[in-house]
C-alpha cells in the first residue's frame, strides 16, 4: 500500500513539468492535424505539411540566428516557392497555399493553447505556445522563430553538420534575452553534458589509438573532422551569450527580485564553468592530434624490415618477366669488400662461447687460447703482402730484361700473365701509389735497411728471390700523360704516366 502511494504521490508531482515540457510539441501535431485535405478541395494534398513546417522553422533558425536577421514575408514566400517547387513539383498559383501554410504556422497570430490538468490545484490549466513571432520594424512586419520553435526543432533532429552545443547556444541567447533564466540554465545543462560526451569520445579515440595505430589514426581524423569544424564558432557564441549574462546580473541587481538575482548568479557561474570546460577540449583535442601524429610516426619505425624477403624479390621477377632484378642483390657481393676488421663484441663472442646446453647444468671447462686462430683481417693483410711481392717481382723481372719499363707495358705484362681482372683489383693501385713515394729503389740497400711500408713487405714476402736482385736498381721518372684503364666497356681509372729505368 506504501508503494502505491508513492508511485501516486510521484506521478501527481511531476505531471505539470511532464505537460509543459510537452507542450512544445503540441503546435506541429496540430499543424499536422488540420491537414490540405481540404483546402481547395484536396488541390494540395500530395503536400506534406509536417516537412514543410520543419523546413521552414530550419529557414528561420538560419535566418535569425547564423545570419543574425529578420525574415520578411518576401524571404519566407520565396523560400516556400522553392520547396514546393523542389519537393512536391509546383511551380504556379502557390501563394494562396503559401499563405495558408504560413497562417497555420502562427495560428493566425494567435498563441497555440494546449489545456491539460494539474493533478495537485485539481484544476485545468492552459499551456500557451508559439513558433513564430512578428514585430513592426521601419513601418514593416519582420518575423522571427521564438525559443520554443528553436527548442522544438532541435528535439527533433539536429542541425546538419552542426555541434549540439552550437545550436543550444541559439536557443540559450533567446532565452537570455526574453530574460528566461530558468530555461537557460536547464539549457546550459545540456551543453555541460554535451561537452561531457565529446571529452568521452576523446578519451575512446585515445584508448583505441594506444591500442590499434591505424584504426585509431582513422578515429582521430573523423573525430577532428567533427569537432573542428564547430569550435571557433561555439567560442563565438559563448562570448556573446557571457556578455548577454553579464548584462543580465547588472540589471537583475537594481531591478530584479531575489530569486531572479539567484537564478542569473547561478546561469553566470555556471555559464563560466563551461566555457572552461570546453576550452580545456578544445585544448585536448590538438594534444590529441599531435599525439596521434607522434604514434603514426613511431609505428611507421617499427614496421620498417630489418630482413630481406629473398623470395618475395624471386616471385616478383618471375611475374614481371624480369630475370635482371636478382642482378640487384647479387651485384653488392661481387663488388670488392672494403672493410677490414670486426667489431670488438663478435671476437667476444668468440672467445667465451660455448656449446653446452644451459638446462644440462655448467660445465666448467678452462678456456685456451687457440694460437693458430687468424682473424680475418690478418688473412686479408697477407694477401695484400702477397700481391705487393709479386707485382714488385714482376717489376724487377722486366727492369732486369728490357733495362727501361714504361707503366703502360708494365700493365701489358700484368694483364697477360694475370688476365683484365687485375684492373678491379685495388691491390694493384695502392701498390703503384705506395711505389711511388720514392724515386730510387736499390734492392741491395733495400734488403739491409728498409724505409717503406711496401719496401718492409717485399722483402718479407719476397726474401729468398729478392737475393737474385741485390745487385739491381732503378729509378722512377714522371711524365705528364695519363693512362686510361678500361674493362670491357666501362673506364676503371687514369693513372699517371710512369716509367722505370735501371741504374741510378
Amino acid at each position: 500500500m506504501a508503494e502505491e502511494y508513492i508511485l501516486l504521490d510521484d506521478i501527481i508531482k511531476n505531471h505539470t513539468e511532464r505537460m509543459m515540457s510537452l507542450r512544445k510539441y503540441y503546435p506541429f501535431f496540430s499543424i499536422m492535424d488540420g491537414s490540405l485535405n481540404q483546402f481547395r478541395g484536396g488541390e494540395f494534398k500530395n503536400v506534406d505539411m509536417g516537412y514543410t513546417v520543419l523546413a521552414i522553422l530550419r529557414f528561420f533558425i538560419n535566418e535569425n540566428s547564423f545570419n543574425d536577421k529578420p525574415v520578411t514575408y518576401k524571404e519566407y514566400e520565396t523560400f516556400v516557392k522553392g520547396i514546393l517547387r523542389d519537393g512536391f513539383g509546383l511551380v504556379e498559383d502557390t501563394e494562396e497555399l503559401i499563405r495558408f501554410i504560413f497562417d497555420k504556422i502562427r495560428n493566425n497570430g494567435r498563441a497555440f493553447e494546449m489545456p491539460f490538468y494539474d493533478p495537485v490545484n485539481k484544476e485545468m490549466k492552459l499551456a500557451r505556445v508559439r513558433l513564430i513571432d512578428s514585430v513592426v520594424k521601419e513601418e514593416d512586419v519582420v518575423y522571427s522563430i521564438t525559443e520554443e520553435g528553436i527548442e522544438f526543432y532541435l528535439s527533433t533532429k539536429e542541425v546538419k553538420d552542426k555541434s549540439n552545443i552550437t545550436t543550444e547556444q541559439l536557443l540559450l541567447e533567446k532565452l537570455i534575452r526574453s530574460e528566461n533564466f530558468r530555461g537557460s540554465i536547464d539549457v546550459i545543462e545540456r551543453i555541460n553534458i554535451e561537452v561531457s560526451q565529446l571529452e568521452k569520445e576523446r578519451r575512446e579515440v585515445m584508448q583505441l589509438l594506444l591500442s590499434d595505430v591505424h584504426a585509431g589514426a582513422k578515429a582521430v581524423d573523423e573525430y577532428m573532422d567533427k569537432t573542428s569544424v564547430w569550435f571557433s564558432e561555439e567560442r563565438k557564441s559563448f562570448a556573446k551569450n557571457r556578455e548577454l549574462v553579464d548584462k543580465a546580473v547588472k540589471k537583475a541587481s537594481y531591478s530584479g527580485g531575489s530569486q531572479t538575482i539567484k537564478d542569473v548568479n547561478r546561469l553566470q557561474n555556471m555559464l563560466k564553468l563551461t566555457i572552461e570546460n570546453h576550452s580545456m577540449l578544445i585544448v585536448r583535442a590538438a594534444e590529441l592530434s599531435k599525439f596521434s601524429d607522434e604514434m603514426i610516426r613511431r609505428s611507421r619505425t617499427r614496421s620498417l624490415k630489418n630482413s630481406f624477403d629473398f623470395e618475395g624479390l624471386l616471385r616478383r621477377s618471375m611475374d614481371s618477366d624480369r630475370p635482371d632484378i636478382m642482378s640487384w642483390i647479387v651485384e653488392p657481393f661481387l663488388q670488392i669488400r672494403r672493410d677490414k676488421s670486426l667489431p670488438i663484441s663478435i671476437i667476444d663472442s668468440i672467445a667465451v662461447s660455448t656449446l653446452d646446453d644451459g638446462l644440462k647444468g655448467e660445465r666448467k671447462e678452462e678456456l685456451k687460447a687457440d694460437l693458430n686462430y687468424r682473424y680475418d683481417d690478418e688473412i686479408l693483410s697477407e694477401n695484400i703482402g702477397q700481391n705487393f711481392a709479386k707485382l714488385f717481382l714482376e717489376l724487377l723481372k722486366r727492369i732486369r730484361k728490357w733495362k727501361k719499363v714504361t707503366l703502360e707495358e708494365y700493365l701489358a705484362i700484368l694483364e697477360v700473365k694475370f688476365g683484365k681482372d687485375i684492373y678491379k683489383n685495388r691491390d694493384l693501385y695502392s701498390f703503384l701509389i705506395h711505389l711511388a713515394e720514392k724515386e730510387h729503389y736499390d734492392i741491395g740497400v733495400m734488403i739491409e735497411s728498409q724505409e717503406t711500408f711496401l719496401e718492409e713487405i717485399v722483402v718479407h714476402y719476397l726474401e729468398p728471390e729478392l737475393s737474385d736482385y741485390k745487385e739491381l736498381s732503378f729509378r722512377v721518372e714522371y711524365g705528364e700523360k695519363e693512362i686510361e684503364l678500361t674493362f670491357g666497356e666501362d673506364e676503371v681509372a687514369a693513372l699517371s704516366e710512369l716509367t722505370f729505368v735501371e741504374g741510378d
